[in-house]
Parts: C-alpha cells; structure tokens; sequence
C-alpha cells in the first residue's frame, strides 16, 4: 500500500466512514455539530410560551383563491395544486402592535403584496389522507408573500425557474404563530390587506381553492412534511405594487393584524 491510500485511509478512520458519507457529523460533547462558523437559525415567536417555533422549509402554494387566478391569467379550474419553496431566511418577524421596515429589494420595478394564511406544523409524515391532515398544525400566523413580480413574470415568458422573483431576502414577512390550542383551525373568515389606510385586497378564507386540510395532503404526496415546516397558504384577489414609504396591514380575522412599511 503506498503512502498517499495509507493517508486516505487514516483520515476516513479518524473523521468516521459515515462523516465522509455525509451520513454523519462530529459533534460535540454537548452533541452540537462542529461547525466553522456560526449560521443563524429561523425561529418565530409562539404566543403563550417562551418557546420559539423552529422553521425547516417555507412552502407556498401559488393560485389558490379563484379571482387571483383570473387575475394573473390562468383558469381557476381545480387543477392540481402546485407549490413552490422561499429560503428560511426570508422571513421577517413582524410583532403585534409594532411596524416593521421592510427593505424595497433590489432589481425590481414591480414589487407586490400577497396577504396569505400561514400554517405552521408540528408534526409530518407522507401520504396524509386529508381527514387527519389538520393534525399536523400547530399553529396560524398572518404572512406576506412579497413578490418581484416584473422578474416573476419575465422568467415565466422564458420558461425559466422563477424563484429571483418569489425567493429572496426577507420576502416573507410573518406575525408570531398561534397555537391551534388557542385559536384553533382557520376555515373561513375575513382576509384582507390595506396600503396607506385603503382596502386593497378583501376576501374569505372560505373562498380558497385548495384548503389547509387538502394542502398538507398533496404537499405529503411529494415531500416528506417534517415539524417546522410553515405553509403559505395561497392570496385573493387584487394583488399590487408598493413603493417606498407604503404602509402595508394585513388582516385576518382572529388573528393580531401585522404592520410593514416599504423603505
């Protein structure tokens, strides 16, 4: 055996044949990873507790209210679902009471709001048949999906991915969680949002194409849900632009209204 496989072979020994594998970490003593750097991790508040929610995967569901549908151009026919995916990283965390600024991104000229039901779980699985899909939720939350809808809409025309207009920096604003215990489900109620004091979208819960329920279900068709992961549950009608200086109040009934300033 010539040197250099010996010295291969020793450092497969020492890091752990699963490490090499990826199958496997080192941790600590403690049991936390050993890692070069610090990453934060994305957690948000849970009204009642001091415990924070721990977020895994941000899903979205695109078109799920009948009108939105029209409106960008498809026809609300209950087609499949389909979903898409935000990094963890974008959430911002916007708390009762309190108004948050929020970042106009770079690149785009046609930056949107989307008021939607967030629906956090606790628990996963596959195949879940959509009778006991409501289990897997711990709590609610009212979100924005922000949205470059110029970039959105230019990678749609060049049948190209569009997460540069969906998955970016802070994209996903979001009041603290609910748990179910308190607030319980959420299958109908008002849901709307107002920019500088005018109604801008208006509608009901009631009115989604796809429910909480029937969302969980397909999603664990495709993936394996797992606690932590949060869904954004799809936005009505009359999605628009913001600028600078707008001042954005999503509502939904039951739940605190979130408050967020474009600068």
């Amino acid at each position: 055996m010539d040197d250099r496989r010996r010295s291969l072979l020793k450092t497969v020994a020492t890091a752990g044949v699963g490490a090499v594998a990826g199958c496997a970490l080192p941790t600590t003593a403690s049991g936390d990873a050993k890692t070069p750097f610090k990453v934060a991790h994305t957690m948000i508040p849970i009204v009642g507790s001091s415990d924070m929610f721990p977020v895994r995967r941000i899903y979205c569901i695109g078109r799920n209210y009948a009108a939105h549908a029209r409106e960008m151009g498809s026809d609300p026919t209950r087609e499949p679902p389909f979903f898409f995916q935000k990094p963890t990283d974008a959430i911002q965390l916007v708390m009762p009471g309190k108004t948050v600024d929020h970042p106009y991104p770079p690149l785009t000229k046609n930056y949107h709001y989307e008021i939607e039901l967030v629906a956090a779980l606790s628990k996963g699985g596959r195949n879940i048949p959509m009778d006991k899909a409501l289990d897997l939720v711990f709590g609610y939350a009212v979100g924005l999906d922000m949205t470059r809808r110029d970039l959105q809409r230019a990678m749609g025309d060049q049948k190209k991915p569009w997460e540069i207009g969906k998955s970016f920096d802070r994209s996903a604003p979001i009041g603290p969680i609910h748990p179910v215990s308190n607030v319980g489900h959420f299958k109908q109620g008002a849901i709307s949002l107002k920019v500088n004091g005018t109604v801008k979208q208006n509608s009901n819960l009631k009115q989604m194409i796809w429910s909480v329920a029937e969302q969980i279900s397909k999603l664990s068709e495709a993936f394996e849900l797992q606690p932590g992961d949060i869904i954004y549950s799809g936005t009505p009608e009359n999605v628009g632009p913001v600028v600078r200086g707008d001042l954005m109040q999503g509502h939904i009934d039951g739940l605190p209204d979130i408050n967020v300033r474009v600068v």
